[in-house]
């Protein structure tokens, strides 16, 4: 699992940015000050930094600075500065991205995919092959999109296998229907939610022994779905 580390003094931002990286199967650890913050990026090994500019103990140029003389981690530098001298100044110390507040947390995970499969690409580092979800006799491949229950496929549509992927990959999240059709139907395809009830009772007739009392996925009124793993 890759391992993110934000450094950002406002907590409700840091965790917002940590929910929407967790949704996309990312561990992440969350420091608020900038002296913790350094030392965490020197003495730990994280796949990406997100770092804030303006922190207490340390600013985000400083520490940039202190990770480009050991590190070549991809760092997201985020502020609410619109200077173009502090894109320029961060940029020069080695950050890989600025990012200027407020911004959509979905172009923070698509920036935060896209630095790493770009470092992998350049260090040569091969990602983890997790390329079967296997959960109580289902199982979901990746690579082939094929799904198998005790041993026999599963027909599923396009759409069908993606949100079962999904929903897989975050095993125990209760993920909303709004979160669920961004990250299926597309961030600019936001419309008639009654699609993911559709499609989720779909998948059920083909998961599930008794869709009307599901083992694997799981309705959390009033919030959205579970896939269960228990």
């Amino acid at each position: 699992m890759k391992r993110i580390l934000i450094v950002e003094d406002e907590v409700s931002i840091a965790e917002l940015e940590r929910d929407y990286l967790q949704i996309e199967g990312f561990a992440v650890d969350i420091e608020t000050d900038g002296l913790r913050g350094l030392q965490r990026g020197e003495q730990e090994e994280f796949d990406l930094i997100i770092l804030d500019l303006m922190l207490p103990g340390l600013d985000g140029f400083e520490i940039c600075r202190k990770l480009r003389k050991t590190s070549a981690v991809p760092i997201i530098m985020i502020s609410a500065k619109t200077e173009d001298m502090d894109k320029v100044r961060g940029l020069g110390l080695g950050a890989d991205d600025y990012m200027i507040k407020p911004f959509s947390p979905l172009e923070l995970v698509a920036r935060v995919k896209a630095h790493i499969a770009r470092y992998e690409r350049l260090s040569g580092i091969r990602p983890d092959n997790h390329d079967e979800i296997e959960i109580k006799g289902l199982v979901i491949n990746r690579s082939s999109r094929r799904v198998f229950l005790n041993e026999q496929e599963l027909t599923l549509s396009s759409k069908e296998f993606d949100l079962l992927l999904f929903l897989a990959a975050n095993p125990n999240h209760v993920l909303s229907k709004e979160q669920i059709y961004v990250n299926i139907w597309g961030e600019d395809a936001l419309g008639d939610l009654s699609t993911v009830a559709v499609h989720i009772r779909k998948i059920r007739e083909k998961i599930e022994s008794d869709p009307s009392n599901p083992q694997y996925l799981e309705t959390v009124w009033g919030s959205g779905y579970r896939f269960t793993n228990c």
